[in-house]
């Protein structure tokens, strides 16, 4: 006698199956982490191993250009398929060995556990791709710089285009610059993190403005320019609103710009004023983090921030208006058109400036422009003459 069994999939509890689907989908996600991190772990090790040979060449047998070059031409003939191994590369080996002089191969660690991970441990430096590493060697010298810059690399997941705009915009010396009252406001545990999030000052150097702005024409352009701003602010900000109402007594209010910052796990308010500092900007500010704590704050949030955004704070002011404070605020200053010297900068154009001087040439074009292009020119040259 035989007993046949039939199985379909309902016979499979649902919750189940997708229990060891979304199992298997992580998984695999894992498996495609490692694989990309081994790939570029080990091309970077063989480029260490190259430069460092070179550099050892260099100091014992005074290997110079032309041995790089024959080596270079060598390597490709043998290994016809394998990128980067250009001259100029090369030297970028040489340079990488040097900055760095011990780099570890990657190392597996196993958990010790029932479904074993594997956990990949590596040094800082093979977590970036090669392409980073070279707008790390050709802009900076310093290792604790490069470090640092590698260290946001991975935090941020910068491609190699924000990376170089960092670097260019001095992050370095402007991460955590905001002037706070952080240590008395904020706990201990959490007050450094929180430095760590503000500048100043801010770059805003993607907006086409003039020093004759409004505060809420400052406030639109960022809406407008919203992901180059929120990149500016950094890992972490969602964005919630601008002119974000709140009422009390049923009056309303409206403040700037409100953020929600998850690695703090608090909102974050900006306030935006075209002038410097005074001290009646903390008060107001004071008042839409206590209302924003009161009204829309949950429980398992942190307390509400507050950032003044301003120009030119004068530090004694803003540390005498912010001493008796028990909320947590800062002030932090804003540049526009930074990638411009200071004292050209009222000379420049704007676009639309430029684009309404094009379509007149146009419209009428027996009316030449030959002496407005000149003195363009002219203040390019000297801007270009600055840079160099």
């Amino acid at each position: 006698m035989y007993i046949r069994y039939s199985f379909t999939m309902m016979e499979v509890p649902e919750y189940n199956y997708n229990s060891i689907l979304d199992s298997l989908k992580e998984k695999i996600r894992l498996s495609e982490r490692r694989a990309i991190t081994a790939v570029n772990t080990e091309l970077l090790t063989i480029y260490w191993e190259i430069g460092n040979t070179i550099l050892q060449q260099q100091l014992k047998e005074g290997w110079g250009t032309k041995v790089i070059k024959k080596l270079a031409l060598d390597l490709k003939t043998a290994f016809p398929d394998f990128i980067g191994l250009s001259v100029r590369n090369l030297h970028y080996m040489r340079s990488f060995a040097e900055a760095w002089p011990i780099v570890q191969p990657l190392a597996v660690q196993l958990q010790n556990n029932e479904n074993q991970l594997i956990t990949f441990v590596q040094p800082l430096v093979a977590q970036i791709p090669w392409s980073h590493h070279i707008v790390i060697l050709n802009k900076l010298t310093d290792s604790d710089l490069r470090l640092f810059y590698i260290k946001k690399t991975i935090e941020n997941g910068w491609s190699k285009a924000i990376l170089a705009i960092q670097i260019g915009s001095g992050l370095h010396l402007r991460q955590g610059n905001a002037i706070t009252n952080f240590d008395r406001a904020i706990n201990f545990d959490q007050s450094d993190l929180a430095k760590e999030t503000f500048k100043n000052p801010y770059i805003f150097d993607f907006l086409a403005m003039g020093e004759q702005i409004q505060e809420r024409d400052l406030e639109n352009a960022l809406i407008e320019h919203i992901k180059k701003f929120m990149l500016e602010l950094g890992r972490g900000f969602a964005y919630v609103g601008n002119q974000y109402n709140l009422q009390v007594e049923g009056d309303d209010y409206y403040l700037d710009l409100l953020f929600f910052n998850f690695k703090l796990n608090r909102f974050v308010v900006f306030e935006l004023k075209v002038g410097e500092f005074k001290p009646e900007y903390a008060g107001k500010l004071n008042f839409y983090i206590n209302t924003i704590d009161e009204q829309i704050k949950q429980k398992d949030h942190n307390p509400t921030i507050g950032i003044l955004l301003c120009k030119t704070p004068n530090s004694s002011v803003v540390k005498f208006a912010l001493k008796g404070m028990d909320t947590p605020m800062g002030v932090a200053e804003y540049e526009l058109n930074s990638a411009i010297p200071r004292q050209f900068r009222g000379q420049m154009p704007t676009i639309k400036e430029l684009e309404q001087e094009l379509e007149k040439e146009i419209i009428k074009p027996e009316k030449p422009i030959d002496a407005k292009r000149k003195k363009l020119q002219e203040i390019l040259s000297k801007i270009q003459a600055t840079k160099d």
